[in-house]
């Protein structure tokens, strides 16, 4: 049985707009489980275990976190037109940097008060006072740039990105559309929506045309789910896509591990090995209400550790 790909995602969180564009762009019909965009979210737990980032990507039993490997998922599932072509190999080398240095200088701009207004919904006091609270706990530990410095360095990076495409290819890297395009896409369609705050992007013709045409994408097929629905949905799953621990890698199959991102939202999923290789990370988990639940994690950004039980 071929499982629905069920996207939880809220409307304006950045990486769920690149997931929505890679759906779009691939043609691929959905299901859309809008999830709150500040803890609690027990439905996500039930099926991660503990990794609250958004957006996930649920297929049956298995629950993908992190949108570079959903990149490699969908790609997978539909592999044409590629998001990862031959003529482009900075591709995925240039969607890391986008997708963490260029994610934060526009994060940094875009939730300065005047953006903040304009990104949040119904953004009275409480509702943004919560929402730092939340932003707040999630980076904890994590070295993150000034407005000052961001504001700086964001324009350097737009300037850069703009000369790219102001040579005349219609794609970053060329003629050839490609994961890096997605990546930088979605950072600066966080800025864009920041209000005011948006003008930073003005001076940037080529680049303002660029981000149409991705924009132009659009996000595709897709219908309505509770997340209720979708946790019911892993635990009648009866199966899961197989795996499996490649020798040599410092991991045994079935060891108790946890996996943690390196960066923000570091909270360990404790489950047991069940995949591991160069660009992914497999570990199985039970979870009352989700039952036998595979969640998936790139290797780029997380950190394998080895535990005395399961």
């Amino acid at each position: 049985m071929r499982h629905e790909l069920i996207l939880h995602h809220y409307p304006m969180s950045p990486f769920a707009e690149k997931a929505r564009l890679l759906l779009g762009a691939k043609g691929l019909a959905w299901r859309s489980v809008i999830i709150p965009s500040v803890m609690p979210k027990p439905d996500v737990l039930a099926l991660t275990g503990g990794y609250r980032k958004t957006p996930l990507l649920q297929i049956g039993a298995d629950v993908y976190c992190d949108t570079a490997l959903m990149a490699r998922v969908l790609e997978a599932r539909q592999p044409t037109p590629s998001l990862y072509p031959a003529s482009a190999p900075l591709a995925a080398p240039l969607a890391q940097w986008a997708d963490y240095t260029l994610f934060w200088l526009a994060a940094t701009v875009a939730m300065q008060p005047a953006g903040a207004a304009a990104i949040l919904p119904n953004p009275t006091p409480e509702t943004v006072k919560a929402f730092r609270s939340d932003r707040a706990a999630f980076t904890a530990g994590m070295a993150r740039p000034t407005l000052a410095d961001a504001t700086v360095q964001l324009q350097a990076a737009l300037a850069a990105l703009d000369a790219q495409l102001a040579r005349g290819t219609p794609w970053l890297l060329g003629a050839e559309r490609s994961i890096a395009d997605f990546s930088v896409a979605h950072c600066l369609w966080f800025v864009r929506r920041a209000g005011p705050v948006a003008e930073i992007l003005a001076p940037h013709a080529a680049l303002n045309a660029w981000l149409d045409s991705m924009l132009a994408i659009g996000h595709g097929t897709h219908q309505d789910l509770a997340s209720s629905e979708a946790v019911a949905m892993a635990a009648a799953a009866g199966g899961h896509a197989p795996t499996t621990v490649q020798p040599g890698l410092g991991f045994e199959p079935g060891q108790a591990v946890t996996v943690a991102a390196v960066d923000y939202g570091t909270d360990p999923v404790a489950g047991t090995l069940v995949g591991l290789g160069p660009e992914s990370v497999t570990i199985a988990r039970r979870d009352e209400r989700a039952g036998a639940v595979h969640v998936h994690f790139p290797r780029q950004g997380f950190q394998i550790r080895k535990e005395q039980s399961a």
